[in-house]
Formats: C-alpha cells, structure tokens, sequence
C-alpha cells in the first residue's frame, strides 16, 4: 500500500524562501576568468538569436506564408498586406518603413511609433540594470563625478557680468517723484559767487513773491531745512580745522592734530586737553585781562599744555627749549593758587610765602621777578628776589613785612634758611625753573636741603589720588592744601630724574618739541676758521654788512678773551659791553639794561648770557668759540629766535673742536630752515661720535662752572 503523500509544512517553505532570500541578497563573488566566460557567453546567445530571427523573416516572405513563420507583434507580410489602407498607402510601404526601424531594433522601434517595449527591449533593459547592480555591489557607488556644465557657467557668468546700458526706469532724480518733493536741493559756494545761505534766503523770498498763499510756509521751511542741514554737516564733517569749531565741537582727531601742530606731547594719567586761546583757559577774568595788558595775544605751546594740568593742581614737569614763554606758564597757575588762599596779615606773614620759585643764576632770579610783578602787582602780591651780590639785611628788610612769593638762588636761600632769616611753614607751591643747569652746577645739594625743608604735613599721596583734581584741590582743615611741586627743564639728566621721583607725586610730563634741540626758528650757520685773527676780520665784515639789526650777541669762552673781543668791537665803531662772572652784581644787571634799552648793540659775553638771559629782539648769535657741549651751544643759540621771531646763529669752527663736530652736525640736519655745510659733513670727527671720557672743562666765568661733563 502506498504511503500517504504529507501536505508541504507552510514554515518550513517560509524558511526555506527566507533562505534563498537572504542567500541571494549576500553579495557573490564573481572572478574575472569568470565573468568574461558569462559574457562571451551571452554575445554568442545574442548573435544566435539575431541570426534566428533573421532566417525566419526571410524564409517567411520567400514562401508568401507569414503566419507560422511570423514572429509575435509583427505586421502581416501576405497578399492581404497589399491592400490600401484608408489614407491611399500600400501596407508594403509601411512593411518596408517598419523593417528599416526593425534594424535599428525593435525597442527603438517600438518607441518611435508609441507601440509598447517587445520583449527583446525589456531583457535589454533589465541587463542594464542588473550590471548597475552588480557594479553598485562590488565597486561601490559612483564618487567625485564632476557636475560641471558649460551652458551653467555661460549663465552664470552673463548673469553677474556688469551692464552698462542705462535704464530710464532706474532713474531716481526725477524732480516730480514724490519721495524727493520736500529735499532741499543743494547749493554749492564757488569761489567769487554769493554764499550758500544768501543763495537759500534767495531762494525763499522768491517763493513769497510766486506764491501769496502759502509762499510764507514754504519759505520758512525752506530757511528750517538749510539751517538742520548746515548743522548735519558741521556735526559729520572731518574735514573742518580744529580753529573753526567750537570747543565743544573738538573731537580727538581735533586735540591730536592741535598737538601735532605745536609740537606737544603728554603723559602721565589722565592729562586735560591743551587751551587754544587765552579766552579757552579757564584763568580768572581779571588775570586774563592782566595778560592781555601785558600783551600776550596768543598763548606759546608750553603754556598752552601746561596751564590746564596746573589749575588742576597735579604735579608737573615740563620740557621744553629755551624762550618757548615758560616763565608764564608757571606764574599764571601760580597765582590762581595762592588767590585762594586768605591774604598775608600780622599773623602770618612770618609764616613763609606761600609760593617759592628756584632758579639757578641771579639773572634769571631778577628776569622771573620782574615779569611776576606785572601780573602779581595788580592781584595785590608781594614778589621778592634773594640772590647773591646783596646783603642778608637787606633781603630781610625786604621780607619784612611778608611776601607771597620768593624768588631765589639755592645758594643764597639756604644761607637764610640757616641763619633763621626764613622759614617755609606754609608754603605749598614749589617751581623749579632750569632744573637741570641747577644740577649742572653743582646745586644738587642746595636744592636737596630747600625741599626737605618744606612742611610735610601737606604732600601729596604717592598714589593715583595724586591724579585726581578733586582730591588735590580740596583743603586739608584750615587753610592748608596740598603741597603742588613743578619742575621745568630742557634736558632730562640722570640726576634731575631722580629729584623729580623724589619730590614730585604722579606728575603730569608735557613735552614742547624735542628736548635738547634747537627751535625751528633759528638758522644755523657754520664756517670753518682757524686763528683768532682770522675770526676777527670775519665777525667785523658781518656786522659792517648791515644785515642783522642791534642786540647781536657775541659768546666766547673765556673771560678774558670777552674783553679783548669787545674792545676790537668797539674800536670798529660800535657801542658794546660785557657780561662775565668777574663782574659784580650791579656792573651785570647795568650791562644787561645797557642793551635792552638800546645803549649797547652789542654784547660780549660768556656761557653766563647761554640760559636764562631774555634780551627781546636778538637778531644774531655768534659763536666767536664753539662751546665745549652741544647743550651749551643749543642755549647760546637760543637766545635769538625766541617768542616765534627768527634769527640767525653763526660759528666759527676750528681743528679744537673735533670732539662736538658729530653732534653739533647731527643737530643742524634736524633744523628745517637750517644746512650742514659740506666741509662739516665730509669732516672726519663728524662721522661718529667720539667716545669721550668724564673730561672736566675749565670756565671761569664766575657763576660755578659750566659744569658740563664732556
């Protein structure tokens, strides 16, 4: 008995289809041997088959039989095919046109009469498909295909090319277009023609005169708009200079280019902008109209950067050349300060000044007296002088009844300070003019004394306080405040700098120009004469060539050749006299009256006229020596050019001055108005600087030596 057949288990038939699934779903590796034997394999297929269909088209229409032999979806070829369709075509015509798209193949065939894919096109199709499988499988996908197109990048490169054909709908200055109807048309000035705001007042009375009803409100919003537009452009213009705009106007481009002009540079904290006028300086109204009694029309550059820091009660050192009006520029804060202060009485007047102004030689003690009586007289102050060359009693019976300020020599005031003749209780403003000539000639020790003789209960804290005008300007209980020291120089020495770091708090550091070089005001002549004879016929052709007017100055550099020069001078016909240490008090202060009072229109003198000697209206130095520093010569020729005037410095040089030939080159080259003459830069000594032990220079010109270590 045959077995009874089991019916297929349904799971393990969805097993095994899950199977085969995934078997041929795993990637099969095909090598290359193979892979060309399945190819030759399938052309010869193909070949075959077209070879198939070919025998059998044309054996079926060699026997007029087409329907055993005819392939499916091919059009008749029998007698029936002969009849014409309804168009008046044969069907052969169309036999013969659908065997020519037969032998381009039959998809393409197919395709070109709208007939669906045979079954031919289909295998091909999928063929294809299946290598793209295959080579998807194994050789991964298609990267790094470029997706460049020419016709894109001819688009894209018309579409961003610049076209330069107008287009009248781009056109937005149309006069009637609505959203310009209220603009104000812009008027420009030319040189010669009416000024913009007499064009514009114009403009609106025209338009009172055109329109009587409502030409009045046109006008006036015709003036309004000028007027806001004006100020538009005064609020965003850069181009406007500093002088033409108000202060509060000034923007820090302003204050840079103001300080560029006048050669000032500051540092130290927060540092006040520069005064450009007089009426800008917050001075009291009735110091201003002092100054302007005295005829200050315009501030100089020191006393436009330094006055400001001052009325704020900092600390100051100042660097500037000699005659850039540094006299003023301490004064004038000077007296703001102590006008707050209660007057001098019966009381305190043995107390002290309450201001003390050091300088280093008895001329310029007598010079800064004098000028800070013209501004102190009319306040009610007392100025005094202590020098040498006068008696102690004197000078005490001049302080007697007290004074505000004192003006001295380190020297002498340390001799009153010894013999009890004074004393410093309350004084609370210290300036040191020419600091560094102090220390030049040996004041060191001098000046050392007078500031640690001060009160110390009024300095200033060494921290940023020190920077703060409120704090600073505030009273200390009573009638005291803080102690404001000031320091002025044209050289910053070792020395100084360590005073200055001694006895200054925090201070402000203004500095005019370059410290040390010659202003711009001067022109620098050299000329190369040896002999002391030569340089005699020399000085007489230039003055008997009537170019430069009376006060010349003459500097040697010993006191005995100053005479000897000056009675050749004077043998030439002109009205001389000298200025040396062996002269006394009175025959100096006479000498110097001599020539500012037109008496003398000469001076022969030493380093003692270099610094601190204000003689108005020099119109030429000459250097019968050349001094033994470049410093000495920057002073000596200093003594012209001075409150913005030229002038002219003339040296004599000799083989004996080899040692400041590279300096005194190196200083001419920087001068705008100035030329190194060949001879001194081919000069040998005036390629480099010369390396120079400490070498003391002998001068006896009576006032402590030049003091300068060469």
């Amino acid at each position: 008995m045959a077995s009874r057949r089991e019916p297929p288990d349904l799971a393990a038939l969805l097993r095994q289809k899950k199977a085969q699934e995934e078997a041929a779903s795993k990637p099969r590796f095909i090598s290359k041997k193979e892979r060309e034997r399945l190819a030759a394999e399938k052309k010869a297929k193909e070949e075959e088959e077209l070879k198939r269909k070919e025998t059998t088209l044309e054996n079926g229409h060699s026997n007029g039989s087409s329907q055993p032999l005819r392939p499916r979806n091919e059009i008749p070829t029998g007698p029936k095919a002969m009849r014409a369709d309804d168009r008046g075509n044969r069907q052969g015509d169309r036999r013969e046109g659908d065997r020519r798209d037969d032998d381009r193949g039959p998809h393409r065939a197919g395709a070109k009469r709208g007939a669906p894919m045979d079954d031919e096109g289909r295998r091909t199709k999928m063929e294809m498909n299946d290598e793209a499988e295959l080579r998807a499988k194994y050789m991964g996908p298609v990267v790094n295909q470029s997706t460049f197109s020419a016709k894109k990048k001819r688009r894209r490169t018309a579409a961003n090319k610049f076209n330069f054909d107008w287009d009248p709908d781009d056109d937005t200055s149309r006069p009637d277009d609505p959203i310009y109807k209220d603009r104000l048309e812009p008027v420009f000035k030319r040189g010669g023609e009416e000024s913009t705001d007499e064009l514009v007042r114009r403009k609106a009375e025209a338009i009172r005169r055109g329109d009587p009803e409502t030409g009045e409100e046109r006008a006036r919003q015709l003036l309004e708009q000028h007027e806001r537009a004006k100020q538009a452009a005064k609020r965003k213009a850069l181009g406007s200079h500093w002088s033409e705009k108000r202060l509060e106007e000034m923007k820090e481009r302003d204050w840079r280019i103001f300080k560029e002009n006048f050669g000032i540079a500051t540092k130290g904290g927060a540092i006040p902008n520069p005064m450009r006028s007089w009426e800008e300086s917050n001075l009291p109204r009735r110091l201003l109209n002092i100054v302007h009694d005295v005829g200050y029309d315009e501030p100089s550059p020191i006393q436009r950067a330094s006055i400001p820091i001052a009325l704020q009660a900092r600390d100051l050192i100042g660097v500037a050349v000699t005659g850039s009006g540094k006299t003023a520029a301490f004064l004038l804060p000077l007296l703001v300060y102590i006008s707050e202060l209660p007057p001098l009485n019966d009381v305190n007047k043995n107390d002290g000044p309450y201001a003390l102004i050091l300088a280093p030689t008895r001329e310029l003690v007598q010079q800064i007296e004098n000028e800070a009586r013209k501004f102190a007289t009319p306040l009610g102050f007392t100025v005094v002088s202590i020098v040498g060359g006068h008696s102690l009693e004197e000078q005490a019976y001049a302080l007697r009844n007290g004074a505000e300020i004192i003006v001295a020599t380190p020297g002498r005031l340390v001799d009153c300070l010894e013999r009890r003749l004074l004393v410093f209780t309350q004084c609370c403003y210290i300036i040191m003019d020419e600091a560094d000539r102090m220390i030049d000639q040996g004041f060191e020790e001098p000046l050392t004394k007078i500031l640690d003789a001060l009160p110390v209960t009024n300095e200033k804290p060494d921290t940023e306080e020190a920077e703060n005008p409120q704090l600073m300007k505030k009273y200390l209980g009573g009638k005291d405040r803080y102690r404001q020291t000031m320091m002025y120089t044209a050289t910053m020495p070792p020395l100084v700098e360590r005073i200055a770091k001694k006895y200054l708090r925090r201070p402000a550091i203004v500095t005019i120009g370059n410290a040390g070089e010659a202003v711009d005001t001067v022109e620098q002549r050299v000329e190369f004469i040896a002999g002391e004879d030569k340089r005699k016929n020399r000085l007489r052709e230039i003055l008997n060539s009537g170019q430069f007017k009376p006060p010349i100055i003459v500097f040697v550099n010993i006191k005995r050749n100053c005479e000897m020069v000056a009675k050749d001078i004077k043998s030439w016909g002109f009205s001389t006299t000298t200025l040396h240490g062996s002269k006394t008090q009175e025959q100096r202060e006479a000498s110097l009256a001599s020539v500012r009072n037109g008496q003398s229109s000469i001076l022969v003198a030493t380093d003692l006229a270099g610094r601190g000697i204000d003689v108005p209206d020099v119109s030429l130095v000459v250097n019968f020596n050349m001094p033994s520093s470049i410093e000495s010569y920057t002073h000596r020729i200093g003594r012209t050019g001075r409150a913005g005037k030229s002038g002219v410095a003339i040296t004599f040089l000799g083989n004996e001055d080899t040692e400041v030939m590279y300096d005194l080159k190196q200083i001419i080259s920087k001068s705008s108005i100035s030329k190194v003459p060949d001879e001194l830069r081919r000069h040998e000594a005036a390629q480099s600087k010369p390396q120079r032990g400490q070498k003391k220079v002998e001068d006896s010109g009576g006032f402590g030596g030049k003091g300068g270590w060469q």
